[in-house]
């Protein structure tokens, strides 16, 4: 399935105002901007790694999608500290949204949203947490479904939990997934304010991209490192091995492993992906043509959010202050119409949700916003060329001296 008819699928929408005021909040789980032709592997059966200490809290592991050499890698279940105490991990998911599957991002907040139904293990078993709560400023473990310590952290309890989702299937809806939809309490949980995952949990999931063995198409659905005591501890003590799994074959079709391609290619995403849209190409490319503060925003992104704020540029000790005032105020007017077109878009998007909007509205919606965005990076670079045109000093005229004869 061609990526350019791919669309997002968003849960609800996004606390843009909070979210621009302190990075990482959020207020819904939200759709990844890729489309994947085909299933993620099953979840495989793994034992959790002993919790490193307390207030730690227990982060299933899941299936990423790297798009470069189209291919699902496996990111180990680790233990991570709660960004706030009272906080709780909702996992992310993948989800089937009539074109292709999408991930939906997990997120940090007061109570468990909706993870698409899917049995992580550990007490994440479809439907809400089992493995523990908050009392006060302390986090209690359920050492029923928990591998803790109790010698050395007390606030434990036993609760023995009936566990009947028996599947492994990673992916909710479409042709085999699980078939639940969220709870209206699970609705309401995702319409509270939120943290995206930790720095911790960002740099786990890089380092289990980096890491061949982790690839499906190399471990078939069964990972050398199925989950880790701390985040991105890949050797030594702590990691544990996947007991099942290897069933798993990708595609053949899905596309080139990134060790086929030549360097020009690794360069160039696009140059032999005929599935990458117009949007995904290189994103480093040089542009000459290109103000210094407007770096590499090109015309590449599909939606508002995934475009960065502008900054201002470094100052310049041979421009003249007033030069540097119209910068600052383009940069200032440029990023508030970006983030008026991004609280339209999120917006345009919950109501897509609410009103359960079909795909091929869905399919429109996505295409005028990636115009919306395109034309607005385009507005924006051509302001800031035409203020650093203004401020380019006259060509120097060759002097000349009169003919003596």
């Amino acid at each position: 399935m061609s990526r350019k008819n791919a669309f997002r699928i968003m849960t609800v929408a996004i606390a843009l105002m909070g979210a621009m005021v302190l990075p990482g909040i959020a207020s819904a789980q939200v759709a990844i901007g890729i489309s994947v032709g085909f299933a993620p592997p099953e979840i495989p059966v793994y034992e959790q790694p002993i919790c490193p200490g307390e207030g730690y809290l227990w982060t299933p592991g899941y299936w990423g999608w790297d798009d470069d050499d189209q291919d699902y890698y496996w990111v180990p279940g680790t233990w991570v500290l709660a960004p706030e105490p009272g906080y709780l991990w909702t996992p992310g998911y993948w989800g089937w949204g009539g074109s292709g599957f999408f991930f939906n991002e997990g997120y940090w907040g007061p109570q468990i949203g909706f993870y698409g139904g899917i049995n992580y293990g550990f007490g994440y078993f479809g439907r809400g947490y089992e493995g523990g709560r908050w009392d006060g400023n302390r986090f209690y473990y359920n050492t029923t479904v928990n591998n803790v310590n109790t010698t050395i952290i007390h606030n434990t309890y036993n609760t023995t939990i009936v566990n009947r989702n028996e599947t492994r299937v990673s992916y909710n809806g479409g042709n085999g997934g699980i078939n639940v939809r969220p709870t209206s309490q699970e609705q309401a949980a995702a319409s509270e304010r939120h943290l995206g995952p930790v720095g911790a949990q960002q740099q786990h999931v890089q380092a289990a991209r980096g890491n061949p063995e982790l690839r499906a198409s190399a471990n078939h659905g069964r990972p050398p490192i199925a989950a880790t005591s701390r985040p991105g501890a890949f050797s030594g003590g702590g990691v544990v091995a996947a007991k099942s799994g290897g069933n798993y074959n990708p595609p053949a079709n899905r596309g080139p492993r990134n060790n086929e391609r030549t360097n020009a290619e690794r360069n160039n995403p696009a140059a032999n992906n005929p599935n990458r849209p117009p949007n995904a190409t290189n994103r480093t490319e040089n542009n000459a043509n290109r103000p210094p503060n407007a770096g590499n925003r090109a015309e590449t992104y599909s939606h508002s959010r995934d475009v960065p704020q502008h900054s201002v540029p470094q100052a310049d000790t041979n421009a003249n202050q007033k030069y540097q005032q119209q910068q600052e105020k383009l940069i200032q007017k440029q990023n508030q119409e970006h983030q008026k077109l991004q609280q339209k878009q999120e917006q345009e998007h919950q109501r897509a949700t609410q009103q359960q909007m079909p795909a091929p509205r869905q399919q429109q919606m996505e295409q005028r916003h990636q115009q919306q965005t395109q034309q607005m990076e385009q507005r924006h670079t051509q302001q800031q060329q035409r203020v650093q045109q203004r401020q380019a000093p006259p060509p120097r005229q060759s002097e000349s001296k009169p003919h003596k004869p």
